[in-house]
């Protein structure tokens, strides 16, 4: 099946409930037994965590979840967690321990980094930030007990494109994992086992669950022996998300091809018209020509989501407050991948290490949402009349 077709169809089940489309809602804790030899054999041979042996384990509308995530993504297992940055949390301590090192891009998701700094620190767990494009000249980096390396690709507020095939090939030469947050390229738009990743890690929130009204995480292994892993330790901290929040994700996935192909469609036209502006310095959109990681983009991705920065030429906070404080469509909200259109200020400067960000301007990041492009455009428009009067 292709994607489009695959996400209508996969983990339905249908005959199992009674012919209705869409797996029910299984709210569980206690699961019965009809013998007590049952019960001491539950789970034996279900190397893939997929049968229900207590509710904080999964339900059957968790494992659909789960398995539909697994077919998409095209690995052997998927483990679904309460939150995004649980998925990415969890996915790193699944393979790490006292005294290791990891490495990180330096245009990481900021939590990403809090976590690495905090927790993993205090458990002994070293890392070094790394610019995100360095490709094959990651070589340099890796020590002895380096465990993995984190990729996301575009990154975070800034939207570089990494070289995901050079890093795998240099770090499975070294016998290091490769895990990647895939959650801007989508498993439609990106498929990071063919390119050499082990772990795909995936905000569900964003645009799979498509609607700005739940919260969960997605981390889908390559092998079996890998899920195993990430499902032991999903498994021992206990987390995992509520068979609602599986229930109205596996509902988003159904539409997130035409929700995808849509707002791609609406990004690039909007993208092209900031282009335009004289206001912008510069659009960070891999899509456009004129981007420094449009070459990879191209190569290794099959299409972009609606997520983007903008660089302005002014750097006053308080004339950037007047366009966007008004604008009728673009609200102001710190998430993404939803129906709605959002815009957030973006400060770029404050988080980064290995690759500091030395760009003067302003920066916003606008996610474009269902709605026209046309009126998107007008409430830009009117935005930007808004910034000419705060500056005089």
């Amino acid at each position: 099946m292709k994607d489009d077709t695959l996400m209508v169809h996969v983990a339905r089940e249908s005959e199992q409930h009674s012919g209705v489309v869409n797996p029910p809602v299984y709210h569980a804790s206690t699961i019965l037994y009809p013998t007590l030899e049952a019960f001491r054999q539950r789970g034996e041979g279900d190397t893939k965590y997929r049968s229900v042996r207590y509710g904080a384990t999964g339900t059957p509308t968790t494992l659909a979840l789960a398995n539909a995530m697994a077919e998409l993504e095209g690995g052997a297992g998927t483990a679904i967690t309460a939150t995004g940055l649980a998925a990415v949390t969890l996915a790193i301590t699944a393979f790490v321990g006292q005294d290791d090192h990891i490495l990180i891009t330096d245009s990481a998701y900021a939590p990403t980094r809090h976590f690495c700094n905090t927790v993993l620190h205090r458990f002994g767990v070293s890392t070094t930030y790394y610019d995100p494009l360095i490709g094959a000249g990651i070589a340099d980096l890796i020590q002895s007990n380096t465990r993995l390396v984190l990729t996301e690709s575009p990154g975070s507020l800034t939207f570089e494109v990494q070289d995901i095939p050079a890093i795998a090939a240099v770090a499975h030469a070294h016998e290091v994992l490769v895990l990647m947050d895939n959650t801007w390229g989508t498993p439609v738009f990106f498929k990071p086992f063919t390119h050499g990743v082990d772990i795909s890690i995936q905000a569900g929130t964003k645009y799979i669950a498509g609607h700005s009204d739940l919260v969960i995480g997605m981390i889908t292994a390559r092998t079996e022996a890998l899920f195993h892993q990430v499902k032991d330790t999903t498994s021992a901290f206990g987390d995992l998300a509520g068979p609602d929040d599986c229930y109205q994700a596996l509902r988003g996935l159904r539409t997130m091809g035409v929700r995808l192909h849509h707002q791609q469609a609406a990004g690039l036209k909007i993208a092209n018209w900031f282009k335009s502006r004289p206001e912008v310095k510069r659009v960070l959109y891999p899509p456009l020509p004129d981007d420094p990681g449009h070459v990879l983009w191209k190569r290794d991705f099959t299409g972009a989501c609606s997520l983007f920065g903008v660089v302005l030429h002014t750097e006053s906070e308080k004339a950037v407050a007047q366009m966007v404080n008004a604008y009728r469509y673009f609200k102001i909200g710190a998430s993404w991948g939803g129906y709605e259109s959002l815009v957030i200020p973006a400060y770029p400067a404050g988080v980064r290490t290995a690759a500091p960000w030395t760009e003067t301007g302003f920066v916003l990041r606008y996610h474009v949402g269902l709605e026209d492009p046309d009126d998107l455009i007008a409430d830009l428009e009117e935005g930007f009349e808004r910034l000419h009067q705060a500056r005089g």
